[in-house]
């Protein structure tokens, strides 16, 4: 996977301010070129999902972590909109009820990942633990320094019963945030998505940039890497999301099982 510039290199030293998140490869929105490149992979996901979910031996796990109005709302409409719902599952993850705080932080992760033959999203993840508990002192930093290690050892089991990861931190601008929010705000068909919360979240913007820092440096495991994804420009990020889980679909080479003996002998009478 080394040829993806967005890949983070396990046991890499990262700083966000290196990455361009209005990067686009030199293309046009409207170049002919994206919605070939666009069309073509979300077509051939669709193929690779059906060859998955008939195998029933393996699984894909997508991870979308970002700061508030990164677009993880809007990657998983546009990414995933074509796919056969029986074999696809959408978990947001949201501050926890009581009954997932009566249990470790993992407990209520490990029950929504995939199981054979079918495509798991998160809509953030376990990696809340990292990050909005870190920022905003939720729990001491004796607690939260353990939970990478806890992580990288809970998808080395996912990796190894055959849930293959495609780790994505959708990397905005704060420019780009304040206007996205600043767009729900004067739009009142979006106002349900605006929380004068998000608000308080963005003061602590340097805070949060520390903390995925952090998680993208010791959460980047050959198993399970991290890919830091341009996502300024909407459009770009589709595509190159789109383009990552094909190719992570055609890495893990799903194959069709093998046809009941006799098939060329039935007569349907």
């Amino acid at each position: 996977m080394a040829k993806y510039p967005t890949l983070v290199k396990p046991g890499s030293k990262i700083s966000l301010s290196d990455h361009d998140p209005r990067a686009c490869e030199g293309l046009k929105k409207k170049a002919p070129e994206v919605k070939q490149r666009r069309d073509a992979a979300l077509e051939r996901i669709y193929q690779l999902q059906e060859m998955l979910w008939a195998e029933g031996e393996q699984s894909l796990l997508i991870v979308l972590q970002a700061m508030d109005a990164g677009g993880k709302d809007g990657t998983i409409r546009h990414v995933m909109r074509g796919l056969n719902p029986q074999g696809v599952m959408v978990s947001s993850f949201k501050a926890p009820n009581p009954t997932e705080l009566a249990h470790d932080f993992l407990w209520r992760i490990h029950r929504r990942t995939p199981g054979r033959g079918t495509i798991g999203v998160f809509n953030r993840s376990h990696y809340e633990d990292v990050l909005v508990v870190r920022v905003k002192k939720l729990v001491a930093p004796e607690i939260w320094e353990k939970r990478y290690n806890q992580i990288n050892e809970f998808e080395e089991l996912l990796c190894e019963s055959g849930t293959r990861m495609l780790k994505l931190y959708l990397h905005i601008s704060k420019e780009e945030q304040k206007e996205r929010l600043q767009a729900r705000l004067d739009n009142p068909d979006k106002h349900w998505k605006f929380s004068t919360g998000d608000l308080a979240e963005r003061k602590r913007w340097d805070d949060y940039m520390e903390a995925f820092e952090a998680m993208l440096e010791r959460c980047s495991t050959e198993c399970s890497p991290w890919h830091v994804i341009p996502s300024d420009r909407k459009w770009y990020r589709n595509l190159v999301v789109a383009e990552l889980v094909r190719d992570t679909l055609e890495d893990m080479a799903p194959k069709w099982p093998d046809p009941e003996s006799g098939l060329a002998d039935v007569v349907i009478e």
